[in-house]
């Protein structure tokens, strides 16, 4: 559910302690140094390596406090849940960002996910694997009552009926005039069904919706007996507003696929090596129909320079860094301090072979007198081939260190040989019988967060489902002869085997940008990496807007400069191929569906502009759709709480990807989050993988439809009454997701007329108020580009839509 159907603020537990009795790995990467309520965490902050991660719950007043952890830069998840008492955010943390979490007034809640569930998770799949090798297995807005007055304070804007599993819900949404100011909940009166009186089905109430300070709505949703017909709101002013319930998602048919469809194809999860081997492999079962095409820029690789940090305080550590790469002979090098056991004793460096010896100054009683800054320094002109020596964290390393024996330095890498440590290529699967371009394109790509490990699996079951159904199913076959489909299963190689081999909390990719000053040294490097969601180019960090982090060692971490990763550069150059239109990036979790805008900026909630009503339109179209395919599988549904514009139902993110490709690009660009939970136990991933995998295929047919749809829109003008003396209100109706262009002035209509628009966010469309006896001159047109009645909206044209804005008599 998006909010609960009542107040669930858990139990508290000792987060610390349970955290810190926890000894595998888990979910997300979490920054120490994103723990504090500003915009940027301070890059002095010292990450703890070693501690391990859990997804932990933080309970928050509300909204404004939700963006202050945000702002933080700590790692959350995208589960976030609104309640009648405030929110309910999931981050993923170590024991010592608990307590500065804590230290910073945030209250945590429940540990939801610990280190050894991940751990469950991984001896899950290898078992999987194990038994599949022996058995020899191949792999649009409820419009208002017309009969309402137009001056009521109160707005229901959707009222939604659906199931999900065996329950029955009611969601409703609705805005009040003073929902800025007051915090009143409101309450929903609904009937039992037709004919029957409103109250006889009982009350729910709703919640304000308040994001970043700015009041957008009342929301909320409750467990039903029977399917209302009408709901009824009497806001606090004694204003009244009616609306008829509309069903979200009917409940599809059990099997919607031709007799022979072929699925279920993932048997475990899989490394990105595993995914590039599965589609290299279906590229040459099917090459009449696929190719695997390698991306143009190779990742910085798995791999890391081997590092150790010698010494106990700040003030007199030392931190080590192979100039070679670990796997290239880093690992083999060693540094000993050595205690010369006599007085008066001058520093000293000797190198044999990779092995490094300080031997330490001593005064004249024979105690050790050189300092960190003196051992870095003696470091550097003695052994400066083989390592770089630094003091920690920027200290002035005026503390004297302590003698360390022979320390081996390590990149502390664990994946096995078959896993590269060499800058890794991307790949991409490209399906279709027509791959030169002349088909409209549609793009899946999956795993910009490593630790994301069911997405992936639904590009692959999906790719499957396209080439071993095209021989027999007939609406297959429609789709590889029409579309030219690009499938990305891991834009993040590096991160994702980090996250299966390492550290399975890892989020982001595995480049170190942080300077020795910083979180650069060994202990800092769970913490490194930059946010594959919020490098790219529109509405990004670098433009001002929220959501981002210029923090390294953030789980939000933006990066030095808008697409200075190689994985995100892949992706701009998979969106800038001009057939592309349609797309869907996959992540997890929260069940979430969403498209842009995507991020605004504070203090004012500025956002990135929104599509346009049409646009929107398309959009809500297109996702019942997809939504309802994903729901085939096991009537399990999408919320509309949980569909919409990512700023809208979740929080600002900026740089994203559907951002870049939706303003840059002018791809219809979607975003699922799959599931609950990153790492689920293989029954759960699989069925995620299942109906996702039917949305994501729904997707494809919604692209066809679209380049083949040749239908001309209708549109009509709709007339109310207005409480202002002489003036009535005019809307709109459209017979698909269309642009409405409309003069009120006697002149035709062009495309450069005003474009009817929307009412606010997540409304139908605007009401015109108009002296009464108006001439209007209206066209549309749909998303396709059809024009209604074949229209010339050139100015030359003269078939466009004509009325007068008078009322009709009764």
């Amino acid at each position: 559910m998006p909010y609960p159907l009542s107040p669930r603020w858990r139990r508290r537990l000792p987060v610390p302690v349970a955290l810190a009795a926890a000894t595998a790995v888990v979910l997300l990467v979490g920054p120490a140094s994103a723990v504090t309520p500003q915009a940027t965490a301070p890059a002095e902050a010292d990450p703890i390596a070693g501690q391990q991660a859990s997804v932990v719950e933080v309970l928050l007043d509300g909204t404004a406090e939700l963006d202050a952890l945000v702002a933080t830069g700590v790692d959350l998840d995208h589960h976030v849940e609104r309640t009648e008492t405030g929110v309910v955010a999931q981050a993923v943390i170590t024991p010592s960002e608990a307590d500065r979490l804590t230290a910073a007034g945030f209250t945590l809640g429940e540990v939801l996910h610990r280190p050894a569930d991940a751990r469950d998770r991984v001896a899950e799949r290898e078992a999987t694997i194990a038994e599949h090798r022996s058995e020899n297995r191949e792999f649009a807005a409820t419009a208002a009552d017309p009969t309402a007055p137009d001056t009521s304070d109160v707005k229901i804007i959707r009222a939604d009926y659906y199931t999900s599993g065996t329950g029955q819900v009611l969601s409703v949404e609705a805005k009040w005039a003073q929902g800025q100011t007051a915090t009143n909940t409101l309450t929903v009166e609904r009937d039992s069904g037709p004919g029957t009186a409103i109250g006889s089905g009982g009350t729910q109430t709703i919640s304000r919706f308040v994001d970043a300070g700015v009041y957008l709505y009342h929301r909320g949703a409750a467990a039903v007996t029977s399917r209302p017909q009408y709901v009824r709101i009497t806001s606090p002013t004694g204003d009244v507003a009616v609306v008829k319930v509309r069903e979200w998602l009917p409940t599809p048919r059990t099997d919607p696929e031709g007799p022979g469809y072929q699925k279920d194809f993932v048997t475990s999860y899989q490394t990105p090596t595993e995914l590039y081997a599965r589609i290299q492999q279906l590229a040459a079962e099917f090459p009449k129909l696929a190719e695997v095409v390698e991306l143009p820029y190779k990742t910085n690789g798995y791999r890391r320079h081997a590092q150790a940090v010698l010494g106990a305080a700040n003030a007199s550590r030392v931190a080590v860094d192979s100039l070679a790469w670990g796997h290239e002979g880093g690992n083999d090098v060693s540094v000993e301090l050595a205690d010369p056991g006599a007085g008066n004793a001058a520093l000293g460096v000797t190198v044999t072979g990779n092995a490094i010896r300080v031997n330490l100054a001593t005064d004249g009683a024979g105690a050790v007198t050189s300092t960190a800054a003196q051992v870095a320094a003696a470091l550097n002109a003695n052994a400066g081939t083989l390592v770089r020596a630094y003091t920690y964290r920027g200290s002035p390393g005026d503390g004297v260190v302590a003698s360390a024996p022979r320390t081996q330095l390590t990149d502390d890498l664990s994946a096995p040989a078959s896993v590269s440590r060499d800058p890794h290529p991307v790949y991409a699967i490209r399906i279709g019988k027509h791959r030169d371009g002349s088909k409209l394109g549609v793009l899946a790509y999956a795993q910009e967060h490593a630790r994301e490990w069911v997405p992936p699996l639904v590009t692959i079951e999906t790719a499957e489902r396209l080439l071993r159904n095209y021989d027999h199913d007939g609406r297959t076959k429609q789709l590889l002869n029409d579309l030219d489909i690009w499938i990305a299963p891991s834009i993040n190689p590096d991160g994702g085997h980090y996250s299966f081999y390492d550290f399975n909390s890892q989020r982001k990719n595995m480049t170190n940008h942080c300077p020795t000053t910083g979180a650069a040294d060994f202990l800092g490097r769970d913490s490194w990496g930059v946010d594959n969601n919020r490098n790219y180019t529109e509405y990004s960090l670098f433009d001002g807007y929220s959501g981002a982090s210029s923090s390294c060692t953030s789980g939000t971490y933006a990066g030095p400069s808008e697409l200075s990763e190689p994985e995100n550069r892949n992706l701009d150059w998979l969106a800038s191929r001009p057939n592309i239109k349609f797309s869907m990036n996959l992540h997890s979790s929260g069940n979430y569906f969403m498209w842009s805008p995507g991020a605004y900026a504070l203090p004012d909630r500025t956002s990135a502009p929104r599509p346009s009503l049409a646009d929107e339109s398309f959009f809500w179209g297109a996702s019942s759709r997809i939504l309802t395919a994903i729901k085939q599988h096991r009537n399990m549904a999408v919320t509309p709480a949980r569909t919409g514009p990512i700023s809208d139902v979740l929080y600002s993110a900026a740089g994203n990807s559907g951002d870049m490709l939706w303003y840059k690009y002018g791809i219809y660009a979607w975003n699922f989050e799959v599931g609950t939970s990153f790492q689920p136990e293989w029954d759960e991933a699989h069925a995620e993988a299942m109906e996702f995998s039917n949305g994501l295929v729904e997707l494809m047919r919604v692209a066809r439809d679209f380049e083949s749809d040749k239908k001309r829109p209708t549109s009509t003008m709709n007339v109310a009454p207005s409480s202002s003396p002489g003036m009535v209100n005019v809307t709109f109706d459209v017979s698909e997701p269309a642009s409405v262009f409309y003069t009120l002035d006697g002149a035709k209509p062009t495309y450069d007329s005003t474009l009817y628009g929307s009412a606010g966010i997540r409304e139908g469309g605007e009401t015109l108020t108009v002296p009464a006896g108006t001439e209007v001159h209206w066209f549309s047109v749909d998303a396709a580009g059809n024009v209604e009645k074949n229209y010339r909206p050139d100015g030359k044209g003269n078939n466009y839509r004509k009325g007068k804005a008078v009322l009709p008599r009764r």
